[in-house]
């Protein structure tokens, strides 16, 4: 596969986040670890039909490395991202949360070769900006201020994940169907010690967790697998700053979130932020080496 088509695979992952607050809310009563199960179950079935069709199915078993990054990468930000939704409002939650292609530069910037510019910590001070101005706004609220740090949390999870995963570039992506449905199985647990399972879903609700499996927690995640591992990671990093605005307006577009001036800027904020910090993609510039998969 060409790098340049490892590009645009890679740019559709970001085109399926930005339905992920959407599909979220419409996930309604569902709690955050069952949603988790439910959607990478989908999405991880959804990802191995895939290889399957292509003949690839030798190619879906990850390597230790591989399995247990994406079990503490794709689990606790897929986790934490559904729990912020829940708890604070769903657009400023959402914002929050794509504070990690920031983020992206900025870990980079710290691995070996690379070196943190004034630039990184400029992009990184409109980041926060952006989140003091969301929290601030809504006033001294417990909940709103544990929803934001969830969703913050997020953010430096698929971010560390994002950016180690270029030390995998030798394992397939096709292996990202076994490591979702692996996750599957930690979380199911999880939630059966610490939350009452929502039997029932109503239609809307299965629609927010069918959209989720096959989109953002399923298709999108081996998307960003193959971008990360073999595509334009600078290139990829710049598109990822539409991802906001896109996951914003959809969330205004369902009426599930009210445009205002608070929120527009936030989102600038974060777009500048992101845009400073990568100027020259100097962080991204260098590509992963193909490493023997062991």
């Amino acid at each position: 596969m060409s790098g340049q088509a490892a590009t645009l695979i890679g740019s559709c992952a970001v085109l399926l986040w930005s339905t992920a607050g959407l599909f979220t809310v419409l996930s309604g009563r569902i709690p955050p670890l069952q949603l988790v199960a439910m959607t990478f179950f989908i999405g991880g079935l959804f990802v191995l039909a895939i290889a399957a069709m292509r003949g690839r199915l030798r190619r879906t078993l990850p390597t230790r490395a591989s399995f247990l990054l994406g079990l503490v990468g794709l689990l606790g930000n897929s986790a934490l991202f559904f729990a912020a939704i829940k708890t604070a409002p769903p657009a400023e939650a959402n914002l929050v949360n794509y504070l990690w292609p920031l983020l992206i530069v900025l870990f980079a910037a710290l691995l070996p070769g690379g070196r943190l510019m004034p630039r990184h910590l400029a992009g990184a001070l409109l980041g926060l900006c952006a989140s003091v101005l969301l929290l601030a706004d809504g006033g001294p609220d417990a909940g709103l201020a544990l929803g934001h740090g969830l969703a913050f949390a997020g953010a430096i999870v698929w971010a560390g994940y994002s950016v180690l995963c270029r030390n995998l570039a030798a394992v397939p992506s096709e292996s990202i169907a076994l490591t979702m449905l692996g996750c599957a199985v930690p979380a199911i647990a999880l939630h059966g010690l610490v939350e009452t399972t929502h039997w029932s879903p109503n239609a809307w609700e299965w629609l927010g967790v069918i959209g989720l499996g096959l989109g953002a927690n399923g298709l999108a995640m081996a998307c960003w697998d193959i971008g990360m591992k073999r595509g334009d990671v600078a290139l990829l990093g710049v598109v990822s700053y539409a991802a906001p605005v896109l996951s914003t307006l959809a969330l205004v577009a369902a009426g599930f979130a009210t445009a205002g001036w608070t929120l527009a800027l936030a989102c600038l904020l974060i777009m500048s932020g992101a845009l400073v910090a990568n100027a020259g993609g100097a962080g991204f510039r260098r590509r992963a080496r193909p490493q023997s998969a062991g």
